[in-house]
């Protein structure tokens, strides 16, 4: 009986998808790899790609306000 209560009788909402700031992380992650490639150091590019990526991220949530 306890467990009745505890159900919700709203249906769930799927979540809603807002903006592709995250794709900033896996296309710094590729271009960081790519440039890792050019200069023969894959591992100091994809550091550099990773923290670009996150940097982008940072930068476009803060100018769109997506928090």
């Amino acid at each position: 009986m306890g467990s009745e209560a505890a159900m919700s009788t709203q249906p769930e909402q799927p979540k809603e998808r807002k903006g592709v700031t995250g794709l900033a992380i896996p296309a710094g992650l590729f271009i960081g790899m790519g440039v890792g490639f050019l200069v023969d150091d894959i591992t100091a590019g994809i550091f550099l790609g990773l923290g670009g990526g996150f940097l982008v991220m940072l930068i476009v949530r803060a100018i769109v306000g997506e928090w």
